[in-house]
């Protein structure tokens, strides 16, 4: 009898196993899709990570990673770091610059996806579209020489415009007030048809019955956006707003590299920028690796504390619906 009940409970441990082996072997030929992707990001993600232990070294190429001695104390790196006279510039200007992007970046896409998707003139609706994405495919260094012809203060469109107007011409990529704002705009012009192809895929998810229902109803199409378009496409507006956030202390360093010169270092030097002048150029290997450990850490709790707040809202979301 005892030995019957044991084994009944092996039987009823072992299950879950099984079950997930079931399922796990039923789609095989997805996982067999899936397995290039993860190698790939072993070998590329996880497997470098043993450098961080740079960051606690005073790292030496004779000696090597494992070889080259331990800082005295191990926190050297991250004190010269914090006690950098630019330290505060450079997190204010990173966090700016991100959260400029951030919150400037993320509107002009979904209002783009949400006009391609009311738009009924066809061939029109895949000419913008495929104009609007183009420029994600432009190097920066493309988007800075659009940008030095429209934008630059003795040869630039804009500012012969301005000139023949009667006005004074303006240093759109050399002054410390309109830097920031060009940083944003080309970024808003580089990627807003890219995001917009996101939110359009999402747009297109959504049951058409709804509208169909609305339309039945008599809702105006700014009615629908407002109670079927939006709401629809909210878990994927979340999801991009979390994954931004993540990435919330890289504010851009090709773009900000390639744009940048040292009369906007005030407004314009980031982390990035400083550490590859700082850490790499003088081959301080070890302080580069420290900032960038810093940088994680800060991007890993902004992602838990951000990936938190989505689903305790989501969750208020939805008791209000059921109400």
């Amino acid at each position: 009898m005892e030995e019957s009940i044991g084994m009944t409970r092996n039987k009823t441990a072992e299950s879950p196993l099984r079950q997930a082996w079931i399922r796990i072997w039923g789609m095989r030929a997805l996982y067999l899709m899936l397995l290039p992707c993860l190698i790939w990001y072993f070998v590329f993600k996880y497997l470098p990570m043993y450098g961080v232990i740079i960051s606690f070294k005073d790292y030496n190429f004779t000696d090597g990673i494992l070889h080259s001695p331990w800082a005295d104390p191990w926190y050297k790196y991250f004190k010269m770091f914090f006690d950098s006279p630019y330290f505060l510039q450079l997190m204010s200007n990173t966090l700016l610059i991100s959260l400029y992007k951030l919150v400037f970046g993320m509107l002009p896409s979904i209002i783009l996806a949400i006009l391609f998707h009311e738009c009924r003139v066809m061939w029109l609706k895949r000419w913008v579209q495929t104009l609007s994405y183009m420029p994600h495919f432009l190097s920066w260094i493309i988007i800075y020489g659009i940008s030095v012809a429209f934008f630059s203060e003795t040869t630039g469109l804009v500012n012969r415009w301005i000139t023949e107007a009667g006005g004074s011409s303006i240093s759109f990529l050399g002054s410390t007030e309109w830097f920031r704002s060009m940083l944003v705009s080309t970024e808003i012009w580089k990627d807003i048809g890219w995001g917009a192809i996101v939110y359009l895929a999402a747009i297109s998810g959504i049951d058409p019955t709804l509208f169909e229902a609305a339309r039945v109803d008599g809702a105006s199409r700014l009615r629908m956006i407002w109670h079927i378009t939006l709401p629809g496409i909210r878990n994927v507006i979340i999801l991009l707003l979390i994954l931004k956030i993540g990435s919330i202390m890289d504010a851009g360093f090709e773009q900000i590299y390639v744009f940048y010169n040292p009369r906007v270092y005030e407004v314009g030097d980031i982390i990035d920028t400083w550490v590859y002048r700082t850490g790499l150029e003088q081959m301080n290997f070890s302080l580069a690796t420290t900032v960038g450990l810093f940088k994680s850490a800060i991007g890993f709790v902004l992602v838990l504390g951000a990936n938190r707040l989505a689903k305790r809202w989501g969750a208020e979301y939805g008791k209000r619906q059921i109400r």
